[in-house]
Protein backbone atom coordinates (compact mmCIF):
# COMPACT_ATOMS: atom_id res chain seq x y z
CA UNK A 1 0.00 0.00 0.00
CA UNK A 2 1.44 3.34 -1.04
CA UNK A 3 1.12 6.36 1.24
CA UNK A 4 0.02 9.61 -0.35
CA UNK A 5 2.13 12.17 1.55
CA UNK A 6 0.22 15.10 0.04
CA UNK A 7 -3.12 13.66 1.13
CA UNK A 8 -1.78 12.96 4.64
CA UNK A 9 -0.49 16.52 4.98
CA UNK A 10 -3.84 17.91 3.78
CA UNK A 11 -5.53 15.80 6.45
CA UNK A 12 -3.14 17.14 9.10
CA UNK A 13 -1.11 13.93 9.48
CA UNK A 14 2.63 13.55 9.08
CA UNK A 15 4.12 10.88 6.82
CA UNK A 16 5.29 7.74 8.65
CA UNK A 17 8.47 8.36 10.64
CA UNK A 18 8.20 12.14 10.53
CA UNK A 19 6.73 12.40 14.03
CA UNK A 20 9.51 10.22 15.44
CA UNK A 21 12.05 12.55 13.83
CA UNK A 22 10.27 15.62 15.21
CA UNK A 23 10.14 14.11 18.71
CA UNK A 24 13.83 13.19 18.57
CA UNK A 25 14.65 16.72 17.42
CA UNK A 26 12.69 18.10 20.39
CA UNK A 27 14.67 15.86 22.76
CA UNK A 28 17.99 16.90 21.18
CA UNK A 29 17.10 20.59 21.42
CA UNK A 30 15.66 20.26 24.92
CA UNK A 31 19.02 19.41 26.44
CA UNK A 32 17.34 17.83 29.48
CA UNK A 33 15.03 14.91 30.23
CA UNK A 34 11.56 15.83 28.92
CA UNK A 35 8.07 14.64 29.77
CA UNK A 36 5.54 13.93 27.03
CA UNK A 37 3.91 17.29 27.87
CA UNK A 38 7.28 19.07 27.51
CA UNK A 39 7.78 17.48 24.09
CA UNK A 40 4.20 18.18 22.99
CA UNK A 41 4.61 21.88 23.89
CA UNK A 42 7.51 22.38 21.47
CA UNK A 43 6.24 20.33 18.52
CA UNK A 44 4.70 22.10 15.54
CA UNK A 45 1.03 21.37 14.86
CA UNK A 46 0.63 20.23 18.50
CA UNK A 47 -0.10 16.51 18.15
CA UNK A 48 -2.31 14.87 20.76
CA UNK A 49 -0.67 14.10 24.11
CA UNK A 50 -1.38 10.38 23.68
CA UNK A 51 0.27 10.45 20.25
CA UNK A 52 3.40 11.99 21.77
CA UNK A 53 3.37 9.39 24.58
CA UNK A 54 3.06 6.55 22.08
CA UNK A 55 5.87 7.97 19.95
CA UNK A 56 8.17 8.35 22.96
CA UNK A 57 7.41 4.77 24.04
CA UNK A 58 8.21 3.56 20.51
CA UNK A 59 11.52 5.46 20.51
CA UNK A 60 12.33 3.85 23.87
CA UNK A 61 11.56 0.35 22.52
CA UNK A 62 13.81 1.02 19.52
CA UNK A 63 16.65 2.09 21.83
CA UNK A 64 16.66 5.66 20.51
CA UNK A 65 15.52 7.19 23.82
CA UNK A 66 15.93 6.35 27.47
CA UNK A 67 13.22 6.88 30.01
CA UNK A 68 13.36 7.53 33.72
CA UNK A 69 10.51 7.38 36.20
CA UNK A 70 9.44 10.87 37.31
CA UNK A 71 6.50 10.81 39.68
CA UNK A 72 3.69 8.83 38.08
CA UNK A 73 5.11 9.12 34.56
CA UNK A 74 8.38 9.17 32.68
CA UNK A 75 10.83 11.68 31.31
CA UNK A 76 12.76 10.87 28.15
CA UNK A 77 16.24 11.65 26.86
CA UNK A 78 17.78 10.87 23.49
CA UNK A 79 19.95 7.76 23.52
CA UNK A 80 21.77 8.74 20.34
CA UNK A 81 23.00 12.11 19.12
CA UNK A 82 21.63 13.79 16.02
CA UNK A 83 24.73 13.23 13.88
CA UNK A 84 24.92 9.50 14.68
CA UNK A 85 21.20 9.00 14.08
CA UNK A 86 21.28 10.82 10.74
CA UNK A 87 24.43 9.01 9.60
CA UNK A 88 22.87 5.64 10.46
CA UNK A 89 19.75 6.52 8.46
CA UNK A 90 21.89 7.56 5.48
CA UNK A 91 23.90 4.31 5.65
CA UNK A 92 20.71 2.23 5.91
CA UNK A 93 19.22 3.92 2.88
CA UNK A 94 22.41 3.56 0.84
CA UNK A 95 22.66 -0.16 1.68
CA UNK A 96 19.17 -0.72 0.23
CA UNK A 97 20.10 0.68 -3.20
CA UNK A 98 21.54 -1.38 -6.03
CA UNK A 99 23.62 1.34 -7.71
CA UNK A 100 25.44 2.88 -4.78
CA UNK A 101 27.87 4.73 -7.05
CA UNK A 102 25.00 6.50 -8.83
CA UNK A 103 23.37 7.42 -5.53
CA UNK A 104 26.61 8.80 -4.09
CA UNK A 105 27.40 10.66 -7.33
CA UNK A 106 23.97 12.29 -7.33
CA UNK A 107 24.24 13.13 -3.64
CA UNK A 108 27.61 14.83 -4.10
CA UNK A 109 26.53 16.66 -7.25
CA UNK A 110 23.53 18.12 -5.40
CA UNK A 111 25.56 19.42 -2.44
CA UNK A 112 25.87 23.12 -1.83
CA UNK A 113 29.44 24.33 -2.55
CA UNK A 114 30.23 24.81 1.15
CA UNK A 115 29.00 21.28 1.96
CA UNK A 116 31.08 19.87 -0.90
CA UNK A 117 34.19 21.60 0.46
CA UNK A 118 33.43 20.25 3.94
CA UNK A 119 33.00 16.73 2.60
CA UNK A 120 36.31 16.98 0.71
CA UNK A 121 38.04 18.12 3.92
CA UNK A 122 36.50 15.25 5.89
CA UNK A 123 37.51 12.70 3.26
CA UNK A 124 41.12 14.01 3.41
CA UNK A 125 40.88 13.90 7.22
CA UNK A 126 41.70 17.61 7.42
CA UNK A 127 40.41 19.75 10.24
CA UNK A 128 36.94 20.97 9.26
CA UNK A 129 37.25 24.06 11.46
Amino acid sequence: MEIDVTKEREQGRRPAGMLEDAVLAALWQGGRPMSPADVQAVLPDTPAYTTVMTTLARLHRKGLATRTRAGRGYVYSPNVDEAAHTATAMHDLLRRRHDRAAVLARFVSDLAPEDERLLQQLLRHDDAD
